[in-house]
């Protein structure tokens, strides 16, 4: 298993809901390029279908939730591409309180079940992953709550009632 940790400028319950809404994954997650489906409602078992482009290569990956736990703030889902091939990825994500917003945790742990994926592809993508794929996908979830952050700061407020406003 693999663990990446980065900090991110929101309270945990935001970034939490960035991370779970998922027609928002390719505006932070650099290797998501759409989202192809997706359920009606982010529940144990829901399933959805992204298209990802990683190694020079695309392909549409399926995932499952595993477990979702939004008062503990824990997200794990299950990944295989969509071709039928059984080599997967467990995925966990895990957000606490931290006093400069909060801390993202994601562990993934990589299950090659063919032969060129235990032994070749899988190395390439642990690699890949853990240097590049997931730190740039935090420094993203990163940049992506903090214009989120400065967009509703600049929203105006609405301080009076419709009828104080309009009466004269």
């Amino acid at each position: 298993m693999t663990t990446a940790t980065g900090c991110v400028p929101a309270d945990a319950d935001s970034a939490f809901r960035a991370i779970t809404n998922l027609a928002r994954l390719p505006r932070w997650n650099n290797a998501v390029t759409s989202v192809v489906d997706a359920p009606a409602e982010l529940v144990e078992g829901a399933e959805w279908v992204v298209e990802l482009h990683a190694l020079a290569q695309t392909w549409h990956s399926r995932s499952t939730v595993v477990h979702l736990d939004t008062e503990a703030r824990r997200f794990a889902y299950r990944s295989c591409t969509d071709d039928g091939n059984p080599s997967l990825v467990d995925w966990s994500w895990t957000v606490r309180d931290h006093p400069a917003g909060a801390e993202v945790t994601v562990t993934w742990e990589l299950h090659p079940v063919t032969f060129w994926r235990r032994a070749l592809f899988s190395h390439l993508r642990k690699r890949q992953l853990a240097r590049t794929e997931v730190p740039a996908s935090l420094a993203a979830l990163s940049r992506f709550l903090e214009a989120d952050l400065r967009v509703h700061d600049a929203a105006p407020s609405d301080t009076g009632s419709s009828a104080s406003r309009h009466s004269g």
